[in-house]
């Protein structure tokens, strides 16, 4: 297998809307491109595709974290027209650095855990940290101070009440938690956490099924909520996006920290114009993470994942 097919197989653990896998990967000689699978884009729920070109830029960095820890350097190309997203081309052997290596390994590990986290509480130098990391992949992070907690509580509740009420929402919601057997995809009941009391909502990905996880004996007392956000709302700023939540996620998980990104309360324009207030005119949110330990000691059931050879051209 080639570093490029290694690269683009460590991509399909990254995280997506409903977990749909939205991209696709060609790959010839030394050069890798990453495709949208429009066919894989929420219609109701991501009406404008903003959190399918977020899910594109996870699975870039994935590949491109996957391809120095494996001792490659590369030049990769952001675009902003029709065709690719973006251009990789392999470059000559590169030693690898400790970081790379670390979030590397962290790939195959994280996982999104809706169940509530306990009361220890996330440093402020892990947040300093990932506020770093997120700057440094080209976004920027709004760590949500505990007098914006409540407004941030309103606008979840305030989307998912909309999107639960819309029947279209509902009928996407369940076409993508019902899966056909074998599709590798989707959010199964089994991984969806039964409505319990939260300091901020949690997405309820099973209104008509029974969910497999518990929400615990917790609250989210020690969570730590941050807001992925950029200056600007075009594609190459929702790659970038996409890129600085993966290396958030990654970096969070190889510290021993549990997460969740919330999507829904930027899906609906009145929330979403509640969280974009809450960062003071700096700039578009793009994600809500929730940040903390978990506080149940039962492992998450397998997550579902597509083959390769769904994702992968070669030639």
């Amino acid at each position: 297998m080639t570093p490029l097919e290694q690269a683009a197989q460590a991509a399909l653990h990254a995280p997506s809307v409903f977990n749909t896998q939205p991209w696709r990967w060609r790959i010839d000689g030394d050069t890798m491109e990453l495709y949208a699978d429009e066919s894989r884009r929420l219609e109701t729920t991501d009406r404008d595709g903003r959190l399918l070109i977020l899910s594109l830029g996870a699975a870039l960095h994935h590949a491109l974290t996957a391809l120095a820890a494996a001792g490659w350097s590369y030049f990769v190309e952001r675009l902003s027209g029709p065709g690719p997203v973006a251009r990789i081309e392999l470059g000559p052997p590169a030693p690898p650095t400790p970081a790379v290596q670390r979030l590397a390994e962290a790939i195959p590990r994280r996982r999104t855990d809706r169940r509530a986290f306990g009361r220890r509480t996330v440093t402020d130098a892990e947040l300093t940290k990932l506020r770093l990391l997120v700057e440094a992949n080209g976004a920027y992070l709004h760590v949500v101070p505990s007098d914006q907690i409540p407004a941030l509580a309103i606008s979840a509740e305030l989307a998912g009440d909309a999107e639960l009420g819309d029947p279209d929402y509902r009928d996407e919601l369940r076409e993508w938690t019902h899966r056909p057997a074998g599709a590798g995809d989707g959010v199964p009941a089994d991984t969806a956490v039964e409505p319990g009391l939260r300091r901020v909502p949690v997405r309820d990905f099973a209104p008509e099924d029974t969910p497999g996880l518990t929400v615990g004996a917790e609250h989210d007392q020690g969570a730590a909520y941050v807001i992925v956000f950029g200056r600007g709302d075009e594609r190459l700023d929702l790659l970038r996006g996409g890129e600085a939540l993966s290396a958030l996620l990654l970096s969070a998980t190889a510290d021993g920290l549990a997460t969740a990104p919330l999507s829904d309360a930027v899906e609906v324009a009145w929330p979403r114009l509640l969280v974009r207030g809450l960062l003071a005119g700096l700039g578009e949110p793009y994600l809500v993470v929730r940040l903390g330990y978990a506080a149940a000691g039962t492992p998450l059931p397998p997550r579902p994942r597509r083959v390769a050879a769904d994702v992968i051209v070669t030639g």
